[in-house]
């Protein structure tokens, strides 16, 4: 058996490392402050018989997940399977106009060129571009850590490197999608694609226009059971290699000696740790686990990335107009960025993400009913007065989405629960509740997060969405593969 290794924090990016280093031979316990594992990617029931995912409910690159499966030796689809989705998105823009994202990418921009104005070669032509961008710089920036020298002398390396002149590092989303097309609401389809790292697409850099690749050139998923599975999954997976779980036990100092980790405290015990992987944002590992360590403040000082109001709704009735994952636009797409970054605000015009799993998954709401995952993106927390925002918010969303579906949906509300920014730092250790720690909203973005490693403290390591490479599932699952790789290299 190898040194046995802490994680702090049982959200994806640690269950994912801890499957990754128990295979390894390492003894791994995690510890988790909540009494169950996922983090952000927790579940939960509402009065009446409505399920919900709490947290993230895309998912891409699939994969990722089987492999830690075929890495422990374990056929997949014996603990986890999904579905491709076809359509992937429906979207009910601000004039009326409805449009249906296909997974296939001929038939998303036929339909595309049959419902606004543009033609379908330059749907298509600017999705193979993403798609290029994708394949030429994936391996590097996404898949490698970006602070060790090593990971520049490569034939890969080169290959990225060859590519940057074409990524647009000197201009913004918006503006690559404006030079793309000429309709406006198809640039603010391909905008909104900055949201998925929690990003505004008037400032980040173009090269994030690769994303929709994920989705029209690989696919989008749909996990059986709702995006919970994933969690669960690797949760078993970790019980079967021998990973210990510590529920209700919050770390409370990451003990150092000489410039080296030596162990745990919590309010139960001390811990003798070599190593120890904090899976918990790295704003609050400095602030709270390591309040005697000097901190990388220009790093922890990086605006963060937006964070989220959700409204979980058991809806008395069906919408055969709706599928899993629906975008009704706002009118004013660069006010309601300006709001989010500049002002720190809810814009009075939102745009709002509903995503329905009992679509996918009849038995997440009674029959006859519809669970609603409404979300609105909205600035992290900064002390603004968050139950005004809501009551604001949730009149503005409730009248967009009746104006859209032609129904009234008060009433129809027959449970809710309703998660905050301050509620989503609280629960899951997010600082200010960003749910991607820093944002994108610069060209040199994916070079100045937080690395997974320490630079100054021996067998400190990070992971998870506020360090390299990212938020998001497919970026979290990376950043498991990248500290394991350093650890055991």
């Amino acid at each position: 058996m190898k040194e046995p290794i802490a994680i702090i924090g049982a959200g994806i990016a640690g269950l994912a490392t801890a499957v990754r280093l128990a295979v390894a031979g390492h003894a791994v316990t995690v510890f988790e402050a909540s009494g169950t594992f996922g983090g952000k990617m927790h579940q939960f029931r509402l009065p009446g018989g409505y399920r919900f995912d709490a947290g993230p409910s895309l998912f891409t690159l699939p994969e990722l997940v089987d492999d830690l499966f075929r890495l422990a030796g374990r056929a997949p689809t014996d603990y986890f399977r999904y579905q491709r989705l076809d359509p992937i998105t429906n979207y009910f823009f601000a004039d009326g106009t409805r449009l249906t994202a296909w997974a296939d990418a001929d038939h998303f921009a036929a339909e595309v060129a049959d419902k606004l104005d543009a033609p379908a070669a330059a749907v298509a032509q600017f999705l193979a571009r993403s798609g290029k961008s994708y394949d030429a710089t994936a391996g590097t920036f996404l898949h490698k850590s970006l602070h060790k020298a090593g990971t520049y002398f490569s034939a890969e390396t080169l290959k990225a490197v060859a590519a940057l002149p074409g990524l647009g590092l000197t201009g913004t989303m918006h503006q690559r999608h404006e030079q793309a097309f000429a309709d406006p609401r198809l640039v603010q389809l391909f905008d909104r694609y900055a949201t998925y790292n929690g990003s505004d697409p008037y400032q980040a850099p173009a090269t994030l226009s690769m994303i929709p690749h994920l989705e029209h050139g690989i696919g989008a998923f749909y996990p059986e059971g709702g995006i919970y599975a994933i969690a669960s999954s690797l949760a078993r997976l970790a019980a079967e290699f021998g990973v210990q779980f510590r529920y209700h036990e919050p770390v409370e100092e990451i003990i150092v000696a000489e410039g080296r980790v030596t162990g745990l405290r919590t309010a139960q015990d001390v811990y003798d740790f070599g190593r120890v992987v904090s899976n918990m944002d790295v704003v609050p590992t400095y602030r709270r686990l390591l309040p005697t360590q000097p901190a990388p403040e220009r790093t922890l000082g990086q605006p963060r990335s937006s964070s989220a109001l959700l409204f979980y709704w058991g809806i008395a009735r069906e919408f055969p107009e709706l599928d899993l994952h629906n975008i009704f636009f706002s009118a004013d797409y660069q006010g309601e960025f300006q709001a989010i970054f500049r002002d720190k605000t809810v814009a009075d015009d939102v745009t709002v993400y509903v995503n329905v799993t009992s679509k996918k998954t009849p038995a997440d709401a009674p029959p006859g009913h519809e669970n609603w995952f409404v979300m609105v993106n909205v600035p992290h927390d900064q002390g603004q007065d968050w139950e005004a925002l809501t009551q604001k918010t949730r009149a503005v969303v409730l009248r967009k989405l009746g104006q859209a579906l032609g129904t009234d949906i008060g009433p129809l509300i027959a449970a809710e629960k309703v998660w905050t920014p301050p509620g989503i730092a609280a629960d899951t250790s997010s600082f200010g509740g960003a749910l991607y720690g820093s944002s994108s909203n610069n060209a040199l973005a994916a070079f100045l997060r937080h690395p997974n490693f320490s630079g100054r403290l021996e067998g400190l390591y990070f992971c998870g969405g506020s360090v390299h490479p990212g938020g998001g599932i497919p970026l979290c699952l990376l950043s498991a593969k990248i500290v394991s790789s350093l650890i055991d290299s």
